[in-house]
């Protein structure tokens, strides 16, 4: 019958809930909980189509926009090509994170505090030192969730509080709110993707002049 059917079902959601639970502690569902909540609220951002207003745009077409969103501030969105095939992108991105600032101009240093499950990372980076930034050092704490849905990757993240990660001496902690990269490849030529890229860090009017340099070849003005 229709009731012992949702009486199965009540039961497996149930037993699935408290496997999750006890692989997971109270703390890490936490982190799980919002690293989705920042990859919801970040593509929530991107898909409002109104109130963009243009930035900037480069010689070969790029643009930078921007909005102002209750409660986050002001938004940027970049959409480039990047002349890398979307797994190679994703790996730099996601599997080889730490090593970042390698290639990354404004990143300094990042390292992976702390994995949880497949999809969720903390993570602690100190920005590069900017130039006419006369605030000094900075650092941030972020929770970072990916997910793959068919040829579609989403990178999310925002600020979050890491007990083992309390703020430095010297060094000023930002907070960033939700922001997000969806790769997926360019149509008609798989060798290329499309980075649509939502940065939404308050740096206190310091807006990283170039983002991701050798690996997108790329400027953000």
């Amino acid at each position: 019958s229709p009731g012992w059917m949702g009486q199965v079902r009540r039961r497996n959601s149930l037993l699935g809930s408290q496997l999750e639970a006890t692989l997971y502690s109270d703390q890490e569902l936490s982190y799980i909980q919002q690293g989705e909540v920042a990859m919801q609220k970040a593509l929530g951002i991107l898909n409002n189509q109104e109130g963009w207003k243009k930035e900037s745009q480069q010689e070969n077409g790029d643009e930078v926009l921007s909005k102002m969103v209750p409660d986050v501030g002001k938004v940027f969105r970049l959409e480039v090509v990047v002349d890398q095939p979307m797994d190679r992108l994703y790996e730099e991105l996601v599997d080889r994170m730490e090593a970042m600032g390698e290639w990354n101009p404004n990143v300094k240093e990042i390292k992976v505090l702390q994995r949880i499950g497949k999809d969720t990372v903390i993570t602690h980076e100190l920005a590069a030192a900017a130039a006419g930034n006369m605030v000094g050092p900075r650092d941030f704490v972020s929770v970072r969730c990916t997910k793959r849905r068919g040829s579609t990757c989403v990178l999310a993240g925002m600020a979050t509080h890491f007990g083992e990660m309390p703020e430095q001496s010297g060094v000023i902690r930002a907070e960033h709110g939700p922001t997000c990269m969806v790769l997926h490849p360019l149509a008609g030529s798989p060798s290329k993707t499309k980075l649509t890229w939502l940065l939404s860090i308050d740096l206190k009017g310091w807006l990283p002049k170039t983002i991701i340099n050798q690996v997108l070849s790329q400027t953000q003005i």
